[in-house]
């Protein structure tokens, strides 16, 4: 990282919310509950190491080149080290600000900016995205995708073993499913969101499902805009903002009590539309109520279980997505909820809530750190010799799904509302 020559501090302290760096004592304690840390044990792949990073960018102490750089875009945004923290420190918060502030200071390689630019005009937009699949969709229903993966150039490899076979979409539920026994049930809206509607639909009509079972009324919105997570984690805040904006119009409108995604990541986009929003006046308010009734799966389902469940004979081990425990503190209920399934056994893992790699994006982008935490992820899951992995994030999903495969496994990955869906059958 080279020194600043001539930059004041005043004319860089757009680089973060400068006085939030200051709630950052310095303790350390997040460095263990950092996944980049863990794995190169570099100071400056680690929380306090990168807070360091922004404040003296802020403050002008340093330029914004290579290296600066590469140590923020390794981060992964987990905010395992925000749970870590005894100070409250809003990491996740500055490393939005210090991502955009890279965006729009500092020039990648082709490379990469081809590939951040290629998940960006393609996997915020379902339409784009299911065009784009649609020949490996043919693959797999002729069996040709090893054969495809053949042909198809090394660098796409990764990217295509990360991708689920794709099968035809279940049906959603129909306009009248809208109408339950009693009409003063809590009204629930499930966001589809935009990955997950094309390659993880099932977790979508599945949480659908249980929850009208659980005797919730489930509302729909058409159609359903990107939550804008991957646009904030990637230093695009204006579109991120223009997908909010969308999201709080239609949530909203929906008139639901409670908001649901089965994506953990959009569930915490959701809820932070208040502070996402909070400088726009026409939107400030709404946004905090919107926010404020996100909910998860497994805890609406808690508050109304269903009837009777049948016995279904089975070894689990539960991985944390990142976003669901370090962003909207829910680690317990899921848990419960597959503990109270007659015959599940239930396996705690070494790590649980590390993150896989995952990331949203950043197993595309960041291809070599995701794997290496993806293979630690997969021997913490292989040492427990549970039949299956409940999770609750589709991307996580897919990460881990794919290292089991390569290693043979017959561990089967399956989110939380597939995993719950299959147990009632």
């Amino acid at each position: 990282m080279a020194e600043a020559s001539v930059t004041s501090a005043n004319s860089v302290r757009d680089v973060c919310d400068y006085d939030l760096l200051f709630d950052c004592v310095h303790c350390g304690l997040c460095a263990e509950a950092c996944p980049t840390y863990i794995v190169t044990r570099c100071e400056m792949d680690s929380p306090r190491g990168r807070i360091y990073l922004m404040k003296s960018l802020a403050e002008g102490h340093i330029d914004l080149d290579d290296d600066a750089a590469r140590h923020l875009d390794l981060c992964l945004g987990c905010r395992g080290c925000e749970t870590a923290c005894p100070s409250g420190v809003h990491y996740g918060r500055l490393l939005e600000g210090a991502r955009l502030f890279v965006e729009q200071n500092h020039r990648r390689g082709f490379v990469d900016r081809f590939k951040r630019r290629a998940v960006g005009a393609i996997f915020p937009y379902p339409h784009r995205l299911r065009v784009l699949l649609a020949p490996l969709k043919l693959a797999d229903l002729l069996g040709l995708r090893p054969a495809l993966r053949a042909v198809l150039p090394h660098m796409v490899h990764d990217w295509l073993d990360l991708l689920p076979p794709l099968e035809p979409d279940l049906r959603p539920l129909a306009k009248g499913a809208n109408i339950f026994p009693r009409t003063d049930a809590p009204t629930v809206v499930v966001h589809h969101g935009c990955v997950a509607q094309v390659l993880a639909n099932s977790e979508n009509m599945n949480s659908e499902r249980l929850l009208a079972a659980a005797g919730y009324r489930v509302v729909q919105i058409e159609p359903t805009s990107c939550c804008g997570a991957l646009d904030l984690h990637s230093g695009n805040g204006s579109r991120a903002r223009d997908f909010a904006r969308a999201n709080v119009r239609a949530l909203k409108d929906s008139g639901a009590d409670a908001i649901v995604s089965a994506a953990s990541g959009c569930s915490v986009a959701i809820a932070e539309y208040g502070d996402l929003l909070r400088d726009e006046p026409k939107f400030a308010e709404t946004a905090r109520v919107v926010s404020s009734k996100v909910r998860d799966l497994s805890s609406l389902l808690l508050d109304a279980p269903a009837a009777s469940k049948r016995e279904f004979r089975c070894s689990v081990t539960y991985h944390d997505a990142c976003h669901l425990v370090h962003g909207l503190g829910v680690r317990e209920a899921p848990r419960k909820l597959l503990a109270s399934i007659p015959g599940v056994t239930i396996i705690e893992m070494t790590e649980s809530d590390l993150c896989c790699g995952s990331a949203g994006s950043y197993n595309l982008t960041e291809p070599a750190m995701a794997r290496d935490l993806a293979r630690r992820k997969a021997d913490n899951i292989v040492a427990t010799g549970a039949d299956y992995v409940v999770l609750a994030n589709p991307g996580c999903e897919f990460q881990i799904a794919a290292e089991l495969r390569r290693r043979g496994s017959n561990i089967k990955v399956v989110h939380l509302a597939d995993f719950l869906a299959m147990a009632s059958q």
